[in-house]
């Protein structure tokens, strides 16, 4: 009877150094993945800054955009209210009609050439609305990141909860394994 037993403890003894492994090789995995978790949580925290900082740049090169957009306007106003009137005063210019000319020239060619600059300024601010959609892609993206992250946590969480558990039940069975010898 004695050395059943001893069997007896002997296996629970092997089932005890085969569950105290696991536990270390859990806590091993567990450590990894709260590692990987951090890494990933600093990456999805620079990512945001970097974003952020970006965002911050196109609001900026924007707001100039509009800046010189309202000058270019205003520039442009100053000179359609010039040449109405120079072609007001044309009749009093007849004298010099030949400077005039010139004159109104230059302002057309100024006019066409603000114009210009304004239809290129229309379309770098589309380029850029096209950019500020991309970046609000990829950050969402990252919101997906992490909420999977988060969920891979909970998970992790659990696994410990319930390896924890586990180690209880294995020191309750010492214990009455313990009692069972010392009886």
């Amino acid at each position: 009877r004695l050395t059943g037993q001893q069997q007896e403890i002997n296996n629970l003894i092997q089932r005890k150094i085969a569950v105290d492994e696991e536990n270390a090789r859990l806590k091993n995995e567990f450590s990894n993945l709260n590692q990987k978790f951090k890494d990933k949580s600093q990456e999805l925290k620079d990512t945001e800054e970097c974003a952020q900082k970006k965002e911050e740049q196109n609001r900026l090169v924007i707001k100039n955009l509009e800046e010189e957009n309202k000058g270019l306007n205003t520039c442009c106003a100053d000179l359609l209210n010039d040449l109405e009137k120079l072609r007001k005063q044309e009749a009093h210019w007849k004298t010099e009609k030949s400077g005039n000319d010139a004159r109104i020239k230059n302002l057309e060619t100024d006019l066409a050439e603000a114009r210009e600059q304004m239809k290129d300024l229309r379309s770098i601010c589309s380029n850029l609305s096209s950019q500020v959609a991309v970046k609000q892609e990829e950050l969402s993206q990252k919101d997906c990141d992490v909420i999977r992250a988060k969920k891979e946590l909970q998970e992790l969480q659990n696994l410990y909860r319930q390896n924890i558990e586990h180690t209880t039940q294995q020191a309750e069975l010492i214990k009455q394994l313990q009692a069972l010898n010392t009886d």
